[in-house]
Parts: structure tokens; C-alpha cells; sequence
């Protein structure tokens, strides 16, 4: 009898901890859909930030607006390796059209990491230094990051013609569009982030 009602009660226990647990990653789901309504990606942009909160721990929007530039920045210097490989090689088959098609990508494409990075730089930095600087930051974020996004457009329309083979165009500009949508949430989400820190200035200070 006895070893029966423990075995209850450790079953019982089981059972709360899993639908705690179901709970805790419903309430994050919600949340995390909440934050990417805004996006035009939506399933691209829970799919990035899903995995980062936990049952104790929901992240600020100025959080997910870095960790989806963070993933913008780590994509986009993932096709720049990926880029740089395909054009060693072609330059090794001695074809100068396709070689020069993916040099002038390489160059948009190494501007696009730069600015992407100082965009994560900035965001971090958001907040630290009094607000009158807030707007500043702001807008060097935007513009970089619509700048990385205008490269990435930039290369994938270079890529697009003749030169280079269809199997390796099209390689290419699957790792373009991820840097395109990435980029595109990075940008709604941080406006979602710079909209709610001034609606909660004003409550603070009407």
C-alpha cells in the first residue's frame, strides 16, 4: 500500500512538472508570436527567436531585437564564406564573366557584414548613455541595417543574369533571401522595441 501510494505521488509529480513544462513553452510561444506580429516574416522570425526564452526568463523586445540581428549577422557571414568559396573556385576555371559577377557580390556583401555589425554594437549600446542619445542610436541602426539590406538586393540582382550556372545561382540566392527576411525582421522588431521604449517614457514622464 505503501509503495502504491508513493508510486501515486511520484506519478502526480511527473505529471505537474510536464504540463508545467507545456505551459512554460506556451506562455513563450505567445509571447515570441506577440513580438513578430509586426514582422513580414512571421514564421521565419518565431523560428528564430523561440529557442532563447525560458520558463523563468522572457526576453525585453531590445533583447530579441538583438538576438534577431545577432542571427542577421552570423547568416550573412555564412553566405559571405559560401560566396567566397564559389568564387575561388570559378576564378580556378579561368571563366572571368562569372568570377567578376560574384567579386562585385563579395564587395556588397562585405559591406553588409560591417554595417550589420555596428548595427549589434549600436543596440547594445542603447540605454547606457542617457536617453538624449537614444535617437541618435536609432538612427544609425536603421540605416545600417536598410543599408546591409539594399547590398544583399544589391548582389542578388549582380548574380542573376547569365553568368554564373543556374544550380550555383540558385544556391546562392537561397542564402541571400534568409539575409533579405533576417534583415527585414531585425528591422521591424527593433522599430517594435524603439516604439514601446518611448511609449514608456511618456507614461513616465507625460
Amino acid at each position: 500500500m505503501a509503495q502504491m501510494t508513493f508510486s501515486l505521488l511520484v506519478l502526480s509529480l511527473t505529471i505537474l512538472g510536464f504540463l508545467g513544462t507545456v505551459e512554460s513553452r506556451s506562455r513563450a510561444r505567445t509571447y515570441i508570436e506577440a513580438q513578430c506580429r509586426t514582422t513580414l516574416y512571421f514564421d521565419l522570425c518565431v523560428k528564430t527567436l523561440l529557442p532563447y526564452p525560458n520558463k523563468n526568463d522572457l526576453p525585453s523586445p531590445q533583447k530579441l531585437a538583438q538576438i534577431s540581428l545577432t542571427t542577421c549577422l552570423a547568416k550573412t557571414r555564412f553566405t559571405k564564406a559560401y560566396v567566397d568559396m564559389v568564387a575561388k573556385q570559378l576564378n580556378k576555371t579561368k571563366n572571368p564573366g562569372e568570377y567578376q559577377a560574384l567579386e562585385d557580390c563579395l564587395r556588397q556583401i562585405n559591406n553588409g557584414v560591417n554595417q550589420i555589425t555596428l548595427s549589434v554594437k549600436e543596440l547594445q549600446e542603447m540605454g547606457k548613455d542617457g536617453e538624449e542619445k537614444f535617437s541618435w542610436h536609432e538612427s544609425n541602426v536603421q540605416s545600417w541595417v536598410s543599408a546591409a539590406l539594399t547590398d544583399a538586393t544589391t548582389c542578388m540582382d549582380g548574380i542573376l543574369g547569365d553568368e554564373i550556372g543556374s544550380k550555383t545561382k540558385s544556391m546562392i540566392k537561397a542564402r541571400f533571401l534568409n539575409v533579405k527576411q533576417l534583415a527585414s525582421n531585425s528591422i521591424a522588431l527593433f522599430s517594435r522595441f524603439t516604439a514601446r521604449h518611448r511609449a514608456s517614457r511618456a507614461i513616465k514622464n507625460p
